[in-house]
Order: structure tokens, then C-alpha cells, then sequence
């Protein structure tokens, strides 16, 4: 299927309509599940778009909640769409969590990084030296397999609908050698080239920013094209990130990634700090501590 049509946000579409059909009908979830003979946290992983839910499952759950006829058809249509399987289902055992289904939907991504360059902008040599690096107990196998999907990722940015993406890239991420000298500066020319992508927006948040809105650590905004689907945040760790979507949570991320957009150095200037990091890296000026007092 088409990627832009993701099953994940299918999925979570599916989940949402069926939560809003049954709080209309004024029933709960246990008693949903006790009349059709479901497990109340299948009812609710199917409302949270965890699971996904057969047609007939949710033909069952419609005509209870008694939506009427048309509706239930275009639900019973996405119920079908959302179980197909997105061009990364190969990849489930080295993926954590729904992101990439919904990266893969997305009209717009704003993420703020302090530790590492981007997934969608990383050049292969940097992934593989980062994922290595990070996933030290994984096989070689394992490793090329989340290079890969990685780099699989990035034609979010080239093609036909591409996404838009925009960045803030903490100057620490730029201090940190990762895969060597040679394996940064390609990285490094890689952010200047994407500053040319007119659906790029690259911007550089510099030491001399001192304290700011970003401190609490990095996340992505992911929002898109059809207005049924919220926005979600996502605040990534070891073991595979939150996603938060209430309201109030969307809000104050939105806010913290202006403040930081604000803060940060303009796209032209950040490309010219860029070049300049080219030319004489932080990591070549600061010598390594040897140890010595």
C-alpha cells in the first residue's frame, strides 16, 4: 500500500471513531466487552490504535453502538486498510513502538535533537556508527537490518509528497564525532546539501543559546494531511519512546519547539556554521583528556 497511507494511522483513526461511537452510545468498555464476548483490554487497545481490529470486529462493534449503515462501510474500509501491512512490517523485529507507521503518514515533522543527527538525515556511515555504538549487544545482522530501514525512511524526503521536515540541532550534536572524523565531515556536508530541499528547514541551536525551552531532552512533533488525525508527540528513550496526545501535552510541545525555533540560528546562518565545522571541527580543537592532572 501506499505509504502515505499508513496502516498505523489507520489504525489510530479506526481506534478513535470506534471510542467516539461508543462514549455517544453511553456505554463502557466493559460492558462492550462482556455483550460481544471481547476482553475489555482488546476493546481498549482497539480504541487506542495498539491493536488492530478485524472487519468484523468492528462491524460487531458498530451495529451495537448502532452507527448507521454508510458510516459503518467507510469504518469497515479502514478496519481493512489498517491491517494491511506498511513497507517496513519485514523490519518488526529490530523496530519498537508505531513511529515509523506514523512518520510515514505524516504531513510535517519537527524534531529537536541534542544528542544525534536526525534519522531522516543521517548519511549510512553515520547511522551504522551510531546504531553500533548504541546497540552493542545486537548481531551484525540485526545492526544492517535497522541501517537499512533507517535509510528507507529518508525517501520521505524526495518523493512526490514528500514530507516537510524541519530541525533544531542542538551545536552538541555537532561536537561529537561519531564514526570518526572522516564519517562526521560527510555528515556534515550531508546537513549543508538537504539545506537546498525546499521542504527542509535545518537550524542550528548554538552553546551561546545558554538555557533554553529543550533542556527536558529531544522529541518530535508529527502532524497530518487530514484534519481527523491530532497531532502526537513523540519523546524517545532506550526502550522506545512515549507518544503523547492529549491535548494540554501537544500544547506545551509546540510551544517548547517555537521557543526553540526562535532561539536557535536562521537556516542560512546555520548552513554557514555548518561550513565552518567543515573546515575546523569542535572535536579536532578540543584534544582529549589523557588523564594526566
Amino acid at each position: 500500500m501506499n505509504a502515505r497511507r499508513s496502516p498505523t494511522i489507520r489504525r489510530r483513526r479506526l481506534g478513535a471513531e470506534l471510542r467516539r461511537h461508543r462514549e455517544a452510545a453511553g456505554v463502557t468498555i466493559d460492558v462492550v466487552a462482556e455483550r460481544l464476548g471481547f476482553s475489555p483490554s482488546k476493546v481498549s487497545r482497539i480504541e487506542t490504535g495498539h491493536n488492530s481490529a478485524t472487519p468484523r470486529d468492528v462491524s460487531e462493534l458498530l451495529t451495537f453502538y448502532g452507527v448507521e449503515t454508510h458510516e459503518a462501510q467507510e469504518l469497515v474500509q479502514i478496519a481493512r486498510e489498517a491491517r494491511q501491512k506498511g513497507w517496513w512490517h519485514p523490519y518488526s523485529a529490530v523496530l519498537v513502538g508505531a513511529y515509523v507507521g506514523l512518520e510515514a503518514a505524516a504531513r510535517r515533522v519537527r524534531t529537536y535533537e541534542q544528542q544525534v543527527i536526525p534519522g531522516l538525515l543521517q548519511t549510512e556511515n553515520y547511522a551504522l556508527a551510531m546504531i553500533r555504538a548504541a546497540r552493542s549487544s545486537d548481531s551484525v545482522k540485526e545492526i544492517d537490518r535497522r541501517v537499512h530501514v533507517r535509510l528507507a525512511r529518508q525517501s520521505l524526503l524526495t518523493q512526490d509528497d514528500a514530507v516537510d521536515l524541519h530541525v533544531v540541532l542542538d551545536e552538541a550534536v555537532l561536537s561529537r564525532p561519531v564514526g570518526g572524523d572522516d564519517v562526521m565531515r560527510e555528515q556534515l556536508a550531508r546537513l549543508i546539501e538537504v539545506h537546498e530541499q525546499p521542504n527542509v528547514t535545518l537550524q542550528v541551536l548554538p552553546f551561546a543559546a545558554g538555557a533554553h525551552a529543550g533542556m527536558d531532552g529531544p522529541f518530535t512533533i508529527l502532524d497530518f494531511p487530514d484534519p481527523g488525525d491530532a497531532d502526537v508527540v513523540y519523546a524517545e528513550n532506550a526502550t522506545g519512546g512515549l507518544f503523547l496526545e492529549k491535548e494540554e501535552e501537544l500544547k506545551k510541545y509546540h510551544s517548547i519547539f517555537d521557543a526553540l525555533a526562535s532561539a536557535a540560528l536562521g537556516p542560512e546562518e546555520s548552513t554557514r556554521m555548518l561550513a565552518m565545522l567543515m573546515k575546523e571541527p569542535l572535536w579536532r580543537s578540543r584534544p582529549r583528556d589523557s588523564g594526566s592532572t
